[in-house]
């Protein structure tokens, strides 16, 4: 005998086959129950449909405004004639709505900020740095090297005398080394602000021949300061300073605001520091030939040690989250043994790496290098 289901009964109606799910018994409803059993059958996949859709339209949403977001924003920094950015902004902006609002699609208008960002993308990747620039003095020349078989000499090393963080002298020198002297690869990081952001400067230990620290910066104009949002545009050049540590170490310790320096010894062998001394001359002179853009993201003072590093070991970077949020890079290097440490903690190794009362000390003294790396870890009777 036919089972009918708990919502309607057999009528004498048209017949309508239908089975029960698990029940494997037709019934026959009306036309009305019918309708019902199809309703609920397909309302869950309906209503899944529905919120994919959603979902997409969201996502889509969130790529056209990050689309027009950056394209704007490269505009408005970037672009060479200040009057026209507005103008060129309000176009671009006026486009997408037009898009959106003729077609009623938004896939007509992800398209066009699509378009519309490909457009600005290929006129930004087209803006070519110049070393030509009324630069600030400590920022006016760029180093360069010459090998000849294990003798290295730098030109334009810089060593300023500073009175002040403004008010200094630079004399740009010219120093050679014997690569079979670099013994040692040392590690300063600043501090300041903001637990998560910080910048290293390596310095390369010749021993007796001392020290040759290298900053990698951005190259700043005379009245330009550099700023975290710019930093991601086509604002400021990439530089490497090739400098004493009485210039790049101590204006840091002693006449900024605010800054922590800590220096710390690597457990690079001498093979390691002079395979990665060769990387820095190459780069150095790479710069000094055709100038490259800064990058906050992808051309900056840790993504650059990082792509060095690798290479003088003919490797691929092993690329972290903390050389992006570098202040965190020496957690990363202890992680790895990249640090002396003397069988300290991170936070005992790091206390006593700190430097800023010794380097005050020290000031101008000729044996700056020897006293900030008195009773440090790794460096033994402050060699």
């Amino acid at each position: 005998m036919p089972r009918s289901g708990w919502l309607c009964r057999v009528g004498p109606y048209e017949a309508h086959p239908a089975t029960e799910a698990g029940m494997g018994t037709r019934v026959h409803l009306s036309p009305r129950c019918y309708a019902l059993y199809i309703l609920l059958k397909y309302r869950r996949p309906v209503r899944r449909r529905k919120a994919l859709r959603t979902l997409g339209l969201l996502l889509a949403s969130l790529i056209v405004l990050g689309l027009t977001i950056w394209s704007t924003a490269a505009l408005y920094i970037d672009f060479p004639v200040v009057k026209l950015r507005v103008p060129l902004i309000a176009l671009y902006v006026l486009a997408i709505a037009v898009a959106w609002i003729a077609s009623r699609r938004f896939s007509f208008a992800l398209a066009t900020a699509a378009v519309g960002f490909v457009v600005v993308l290929v006129w930004w990747l087209s803006l070519k740095p110049s070393q030509d620039g009324d630069w600030q003095p400590d920022d006016q020349n760029t180093a360069w090297a010459t090998v000849d078989g294990d003798k290295v000499t730098i030109h334009d090393l810089r060593n300023c005398d500073y009175r002040s963080e403004q008010d200094y002298t630079c004399s740009w020198e010219t120093r050679s080394y014997n690569l079979s002297n670099l013994k040692h690869l040392d590690l300063a990081i600043t501090w300041w602000g903001s637990p998560w952001i910080a910048h290293p400067i390596l310095s390369f230990d010749f021993g007796d021949q001392g020290h040759v620290a290298m900053s990698i910066e951005t190259r700043d104009l005379v009245g330009q300061s550099y700023s975290a949002i710019r930093g991601f545009f086509r604002q400021y050049r990439l530089i490497y300073i090739a400098a004493d540590e009485r210039d790049v170490i101590r204006l840091r310790t002693n006449y900024r605001k605010g800054e922590e320096v800590y220096l710390f010894r690597t457990t690079a062998t001498p093979e390691q520091a002079r395979g990665l001394f060769r990387q820095y001359l190459d780069r150095i002179n790479e710069l000094h030939r055709r100038p490259e853009w800064y990058n906050a993201l992808t051309n900056n003072c840790t993504t650059n040690i990082a792509v060095s590093a690798a290479a003088s070991r003919d490797q691929s970077p092993h690329w972290d989250w903390r050389m992006l949020l570098n202040g965190k890079g020496d957690e990363m290097m202890y992680e790895r043994g990249q640090l002396v440490t003397d069988g300290l903690s991170l936070p005992e190794l790091k206390a006593r790496a700190h430097i800023n009362d010794a380097a005050r000390v020290a000031n101008d003294d000729p044996n700056f290098s020897t006293i900030i790396r008195e009773g440090r870890p790794g460096f033994g009777g402050g060699q």
